[in-house]
């Protein structure tokens, strides 16, 4: 019998899919400041992934994690959309592709 180790956070139905394979899994409810931590780490993780490989589907885990860490921080998904509009109107988007390469002061 062998044993791996993950300490990490994982997605609601991974502990029921492990179990549906035949294997078994100790897993805990986080508290709300260790859930914040481990979120932080999924971001990271999740975004290495999708650097690694540029795929669509390490994008949409990415957007998931940022939807849980938006919920987790107390806003909404609305709330996040918002105050991204209102940072597009004031300062653009990333749609011309400007690579800024000095300010002379």
């Amino acid at each position: 019998m062998s044993i791996k180790k993950y300490n990490k956070l994982v997605r609601d139905r991974i502990p029921e899919i492990i179990e549906a394979s035949g294997k078994k899994c100790n897993y805990e409810i986080m508290t709300d400041e260790v859930y914040l931590q481990k979120l932080n780490a999924k971001l990271t993780e999740e975004l290495q992934e999708y650097l690694e490989c540029k795929s669509l589907e390490e994008l949409a885990d990415l957007l998931e994690v940022m939807g849980a860490v938006v919920k987790a921080r107390g806003y909404s998904w609305d709330d996040l959309t918002r105050v991204r509009k209102e940072k597009k109107a004031a300062r653009g988007a990333f749609d011309r592709r400007i690579l800024l390469k000095e300010v002379v002061e």
